[in-house]
């Protein structure tokens, strides 16, 4: 064998994957914090995800976007709440009493304010 010869083990370098918290926008964040206090009390127990009409159907999942929002990534925001039907079961099921409706209803008029 010659010592030029480079052998492919299949394996490969990947991108960063590292979150630069200072770099993303927490104005919607804050904005929910204020309009929606009960955001607070969220404890991400999944209640709301697990009764969820639209997670049937679709990749919603209303614990991921709070995750999204506390974050400051707002990219895929506006896709991922559009998904909800408003039906409510969130609100009913929720341990810790976060008004998750008035919190979709609050995204969108922060969406439509801060222009994402």
């Amino acid at each position: 064998m010659s010592s030029n010869m480079k052998i492919d083990f299949g394996y490969k370098i990947n991108s960063d994957q590292q979150i630069d918290y200072d770099a993303n926008d927490k104005r919607i964040h804050e904005y929910l914090l204020k309009e929606e206090p009960s955001f607070r009390s969220c404890m991400f127990c999944g209640c709301c995800t697990a009764t969820c009409s639209t997670g049937t159907f679709t990749q919603f999942n209303f614990r991921k976007l709070h995750t999204l929002i506390r974050r400051g990534e707002t990219a895929s925001l506006k896709n991922e709440i559009e998904k909800c039907m408003f039906c409510g079961k969130c609100l009913l099921v929720c341990p810790a009493g976060v008004n998750t409706r008035n919190l979709i209803f609050c995204i969108h008029k922060a969406i439509e304010n801060f222009q994402l």
